[in-house]
């Protein structure tokens, strides 16, 4: 197995971190012996060489670059995307699995570049929030940047960025298909924040009315979904290693400091130009 990553973020560089093979990747600029995404002729090289390749690639604003430069190249090989939850839209806080629609997203083209990925035969991971060392509300709160809502009645999902490697690497002996990885139990954000506030000794954030919030935080909390993960559970045999957020929370308040964000996670050893 060698495993080509495009778009080597936070996420990506968790599974390739757990991936247990010679990993190549793309940044957008070569930093940190990546390859940069515009080499085309690197690119195409490192794409004949690997035989999983996985994208974290979002779509800009005419679509999905990674299939828009290098479809042709993909032919043969295993294929995941990391794709979002948000796929689903607004349900109302009600549970939504792998069958519902997933047009219905405030963002058309992530609609758009999770069916493309799917009708190339890869298995789609949907992902709610994402959070870990570094990045957790615990780092929000420490440096003063979290706030509460105080909308009753709103949940959201989440996942720990250690059960996302973990959900896509059980992902390279699986069919096919979209797969949502998400931990166990949906939660209001207030409550979340409250929590991580807690571990740290210090006051819950301070309430900020939704009014007060950027547009695209706006619609963040415009939406309100339960996600499942039953089919993740099902046929990748995955298990969240934290499944629900004060385990995870827990966990990481041992590297967080009260007044202080965790270091960013080191770049990915087995990554290779």
């Amino acid at each position: 197995m060698r495993l080509f990553v495009f778009g080597l973020g936070y996420a990506a560089r968790a599974v390739a971190d757990a991936a247990g093979a010679p990993v190549l990747a793309t940044t957008r600029d070569g930093r940190d012996g990546t390859i940069r995404f515009d080499d085309a002729a690197a690119v195409r090289a490192g794409l004949a060489a690997s035989t999983h390749v996985l994208s974290s690639v979002p779509p800009d604003e005419t679509g999905d670059p990674v299939l828009r430069h290098y479809d042709a190249a993909l032919a043969g090989r295993w294929l995941g995307y990391l794709s979002s939850t948000g796929v689903y839209g607004d349900t109302g806080g009600a549970w939504v699995d792998e069958e519902a629609a997933a047009d219905r997203g405030r963002r058309p083209l992530r609609n758009v570049a999770d069916a493309a990925w799917g009708a190339r035969g890869a298995r789609v991971f949907r992902l709610p929030g994402i959070y870990g060392p570094g990045r957790s509300p615990l780092t929000r709160v420490a440096r003063g940047e979290a706030h509460r809502t105080g909308i009753a009645g709103q949940v959201f999902s989440r996942v720990h960025v250690a059960d996302l490697a973990s959900g896509v690497v059980a992902g390279f002996r699986a069919p096919a298909g979209a797969y949502n990885l998400a931990d166990d139990l949906p939660a209001p954000q207030d409550e979340v924040v409250s929590y991580a506030a807690q571990l740290l000794g210090l006051a819950p954030p301070p309430v900020v009315p939704l009014e007060q919030l950027s547009p695209a935080a706006r619609g963040f909390h415009a939406e309100n979904r339960r996600v499942a993960n039953g089919k993740a559970k099902r046929v990748l045999n995955w298990r969240p290693r934290f499944p629900d957020y004060r385990a995870g929370l827990r966990a990481l308040s041992a590297t967080t400091s009260p007044t202080a964000a965790s270091p960013a996670p080191a770049a990915a050893s087995n990554v290779q130009r």
